[in-house]
């Protein structure tokens, strides 16, 4: 099979990936990217641990891998107003593995962005305003992840 993207080829800008390490445990490590979340505008309706999932369905043996399904509704909404098939990649994932004990990285790949690489979404100017507001709560949510601040007023 061959792929009608070259990976090699994108920036990581193109699919919107954003990392942050944390110096800290991973339950810490969560609830720190949870009220990040929140605090710039992002509900978690879903959120579950693959490994502990996979350690115990098929003994695995994971290291500690969480993965938050975060959402901001008017945008999901917007979204779902300029194609249905958003919903394929619904929700926005923030990841958070660790490393090693009391490293964590958070990870994240915009799906709005994806969706047009995909061409399950329109160029129009409502999905480009779409991408800048998801890219603005994005970046602020990992500006906040590398400070250690979770509402701007710590």
């Amino acid at each position: 099979m061959s792929l009608p993207i070259d990976p090699a080829a994108l920036d990581p800008d193109d699919f919107g990936e954003k990392q942050a390490v944390l110096e800290m445990d991973h339950e810490e490590a969560i609830e720190h990217v949870r009220e990040v979340c929140e605090a710039v505008g992002f509900g978690i309706p879903v959120e579950f641990s693959p490994s502990e999932l996979l350690n115990e369905k098929v003994d695995a043996d994971r290291d500690p891998y969480y993965v938050l399904g975060a959402c901001n509704p008017e945008i999901a909404d917007q979204a779902l107003d300029e194609t249905k098939r958003i919903g394929g990649l619904f929700p926005c994932n923030m990841i958070v593995w660790e490393e090693e004990p009391g490293r964590q990285r958070v990870y994240h790949v915009s799906i709005m962005k994806i969706a047009r690489l995909l061409g399950t979404a329109p160029d129009n100017d409502a999905w480009d305003d779409i991408l800048e507001t998801t890219g603005e709560l994005t970046s602020e949510a990992f500006e906040r992840f590398d400070s250690g601040e979770t509402d701007g007023a710590d």
